[in-house]
């Protein structure tokens, strides 16, 4: 069994997914709040079996929850930067461990090629997120260099309601 990615709970291995499946997916990947019934409609499926399938989704970690899209800038965190790091050769679950309880993280990625780790933040303004960065990350002993890429503006690539 694989273990999830971020809790360590064992899950069954991957099975495959039916178009039903992937309808079902897209509907709630476009709004996480629609009913049992409605998905149950809009795949022409009973809703026990709508209801049986996004169980065994969220079962076999396909699905890992339900959360809302937040604007963050009107949520007053206008300022929003990727930032890498190149971290000590396998200290990945330390750090991560770290980057998880800053502020304003909302995305960590271990990745291959010129840094180790790729960050995004959201903060409310630039003194937020210097703070951020040359307190908090560069105070991590495993960390060896930072580089903070700011954003200028974003757009969502999820599906719209």
């Amino acid at each position: 069994m694989a273990e999830g990615p971020l809790d360590g709970v064992a899950l069954p291995p991957p099975r495959p997914l039916d178009s039903i499946d992937q309808d079902i997916l897209r509907i709630l990947q476009a709004d996480g709040r629609s009913s049992i019934r409605s998905v149950a409609e809009r795949v022409h499926v009973s809703r026990a079996n709508a209801y049986a399938r996004i169980n065994r989704l969220v079962e076999d970690g396909v699905i890992r929850g339900f959360s809302a899209r937040v604007d963050h800038e009107r949520a007053g965190h206008g300022t929003s930067a990727y930032i890498t790091l190149k971290i000590v050769q396998n200290t990945w679950r330390t750090v991560r461990d770290h980057l998880r309880q800053l502020p304003g993280a909302s995305h960590i990625a271990l990745v291959g090629g010129d840094f180790d780790v790729l960050l995004l933040v959201h903060t409310p303004d630039n003194r937020a997120l210097r703070e951020l960065v040359l307190t908090r990350l560069q105070a991590i002993p495993e960390v060896l260099s930072t580089r903070t890429l700011l954003v200028f503006e974003e757009e969502d690539l999820e599906p719209d309601s």
